[in-house]
């Protein structure tokens, strides 16, 4: 059976509109997206770390509960876990206030051996960081050379834009480990300084085969591969809050590509119609969790979109 990987940092986000707290619940890009996956019961493990306090152990019973392994997992005592303060404004857009306490040494856990087949979802400042840089590159290269599929999500905010010089050659070799890259127009005006779609595919025309999806907002997603370039329209919606909406739209692009039992080799030679089905089934789910203050598609949605499906 294939297997989904996400890696990356896990935060408790509390959630403020108007100066009054909304709710508060387990945050960090790469946990929305694999609840929504576990939700959607696809086999899938987070690797993180989360201090062994108790905001630590609500995170983990949570995740349990919605069928996300916690098997690599690091519980460090010296330190906390870390806790993010989300402020949304009128476009119900978050800002970010981050309150963290790590420990001297991090991601000490054990990880996982993938096969052929499974695929590694990673990304966010988390993957530039120094302190997890070398296991994280780590066992990226090592899931690459396996055979699995490697998506990479960049999801830099503004508030690092002036780290981004020098740390911009990391940014180019996370981009050429994977094998999808999907990042918003923030993403890579952040990053690069560029404005559209086609200055960002610029930075795509000699980096091999990889896969680049363009997303904008609510305005359209675009799609960049050595034999294609398409773009998908956008239904329009009122969101209630846009924090887990690219989150949700990676659990998408690998829901789609598992359903659709789509591997490594099969990427650059896919229809349109698959495509189409990848694409679409990214902004259901990335428009479905902005409908809520949930990070993450409902339980009874995702019931209801697996049976459909």
């Amino acid at each position: 059976m294939r297997k989904v990987f996400t890696i990356g940092e896990t935060v408790y986000d509390i959630i403020f509109k108007n100066g009054s707290i909304q709710t508060g619940k387990a945050g960090g890009s790469m946990l929305n997206s694999s609840v929504s996956l576990g939700r959607l019961g696809i086999d899938v493990s987070f690797i993180s770390e989360i201090g062994a306090d108790q905001v630590g152990e609500i995170i983990n019973k949570f995740l349990i509960e919605n069928h996300v392994s916690t098997d690599f997992i690091y519980r460090f005592e010296d330190g906390k876990t870390p806790i993010a303060l989300a402020f949304l404004d009128e476009n119900q857009n978050a800002t970010y206030s981050f309150y963290k306490i790590y420990p001297r040494r991090r991601l000490q856990q054990q990880f996982p051996e993938i096969t052929s087949g499974d695929i590694v979802l990673f990304g966010s400042f988390f993957s530039l960081s120094p302190l997890v840089r070398q296991p994280l590159v780590g066992f990226i290269k090592k899931a690459r050379a396996s055979g699995a599929i490697i998506i990479y999500d960049p999801n830099i905010r503004k508030s690092h834009q002036s780290e981004i010089p020098e740390l911009q050659h990391l940014i180019y070799e996370n981009i050429s480990l994977a094998d999808i890259i999907r990042g918003s127009d923030e993403d890579f005006n952040t990053m690069f300084g560029v404005k559209n779609f086609q200055e960002a595919t610029k930075i795509f025309k000699n980096s091999g085969n990889q896969i680049f999806i363009y997303t904008a907002g609510g305005d359209h997603v675009r799609l960049f591969s050595n034999n294609a370039t398409s773009s998908f329209s956008v239904p329009g919606i009122i969101p209630l809050s846009t924090i887990g909406a690219g989150d949700n739209f990676n659990a998408g692009i690998i829901y789609a590509l598992l359903r659709q039992n789509i591997f490594k080799k099969d990427l650059n030679n896919l229809p349109s119609d698959q495509w189409n089905e990848i694409i679409y089934t990214g902004i259901e789910l990335s428009q479905e969790v902005c409908k809520s203050y949930d990070n993450y598609i409902s339980a009874s949605f995702a019931k209801r979109f697996v049976k459909r499906k």
